[in-house]
């Protein structure tokens, strides 16, 4: 059975993380759908307690709350965790280097996560999304300069081009510095377009991939209906959940096509449909540990019982059939019969050992 202290390396590294992490985006209600400090504190606690290391957050998540909450709440048990955070986003309106990828945001940036969490290092640093304006070497050098600082300990990255990735990963190797270890995408039944290039990528480059919104945005829950794709919501995390599901184009109508065959899934298997979402994430070899959050204590513990979770041959075929996607060129003209003739010349091989 998996337990959340069924640790797994992450990456090309020795470090060793839960296999579900926390998310605290939840934490805080400075837009208007969190969680109080309270049951922040109480969700906090019982993902640690059952042996959970791995935290996860960013330096503006709910104006900068959730990092604050999480250096309070890990007082006393720092070196037992694993703390993720992020840096890119805008930290001040109208200031244009205050976020971006570029070294002054990326210091700035880890140095007010670093007060805010009350700790001397960040375990885990990534970048948050791709700028698509400074260059790489500009970040490996920068990362690399805190990891020598000892204020970060690992770097990875997040929401980025699979090219540019790999790309930044030679790199660092080429030249001595630090290596990303871990790549932090949204994957789920809902988006499985990373399965072309980004997850296979990251399992040839060394990276552990870390699912966010694996229930995308709530959506494969089965909270929200198809009277909900004709209310008008805003592209605006603050307000309601469902703005967050809107903004992340998780709420359509294929999404709630597979959502269904999810509840039928769990129907069948005696549990709740975030769990049988949740558990699906975790059967792709690459997935190290899909990001849960919850704004309550029993989201959370509903969440948890995804590792409890084992699928039969029917059920796993109709969660693939209900949510597949084209793997595209060149993946799909490579598995056709000729190109496979033209390169093997009629030799069968067997890949699977």
């Amino acid at each position: 059975m998996t337990t959340l202290d069924t640790y797994r390396l992450l990456g090309r590294s020795g470090l060793r993380v839960s296999p579900l992490a926390l998310g605290t985006m939840t934490f805080g209600t400075d837009w208007g759908w969190g969680s109080d400090k309270d049951e922040s504190r109480r969700i906090f606690d019982t993902y640690v307690d059952r042996g959970g290391n791995f935290i996860d957050t960013a330096s503006q998540y709910t104006e900068g709350t959730a990092e604050t909450l999480v250096g309070e709440f890990a007082s006393g048990r720092r070196e037992e965790l694993v703390l993720a955070t992020k840096y890119t986003m805008a930290r001040r309106a109208g200031d244009p280097n205050s976020g971006g990828n570029h070294r002054k945001s990326m210091v700035q940036s880890v140095e007010a996560s670093l007060r805010r969490l009350n700790t001397d290092f960040i375990d885990l640093l990534y970048l948050h999304a791709w700028d698509f304006t400074t260059p790489v070497e500009e970040i490996l050098r920068a990362m690399d300069d805190l990891v020598r600082a000892g204020k970060v300990l690992y770097v990875g990255i997040s929401d980025a081009p699979a090219w540019q990735v790999s790309r930044m990963q030679a790199i660092a190797d080429l030249r001595g510095w630090a290596p990303l270890i871990a790549l932090q995408i949204e994957y789920s039944l809902v988006e499985r377009t990373v399965e072309r290039d980004l997850i296979p990528m990251a399992r040839e480059m060394g990276l552990g991939v870390i699912p966010w919104s694996p229930l995308a945005g709530g959506v494969l829950t089965g909270k929200y209906g198809r009277d909900d794709l004709a209310q008008e919501v805003s592209a605006d995390p603050s307000g309601t959940r469902k703005n967050v599901a809107a903004a992340n184009g998780s709420l359509t109508e294929r999404a709630l096509d597979i959502a269904d065959v999810v509840k039928q899934v769990a129907g069948e298997l005696g549990v709740k449909p975030s769990q049988v979402a949740l558990a699906w994430t975790t059967l792709n070899p690459g997935v190290t540990a899909p990001i849960v959050g919850a704004r309550t204590t029993a989201q959370l513990e509903d969440n948890l019982g995804a590792l409890d979770v084992r699928f039969g041959d029917g059920q796993l075929a109709a969660l693939e059939e209900a949510s597949r996607v084209d793997l595209g060129f060149p993946h799909e003209f490579l598995a056709r019969p000729m190109p496979r003739q033209v390169m093997l010349g009629g030799v069968k091989l067997d890949l699977t050992r």
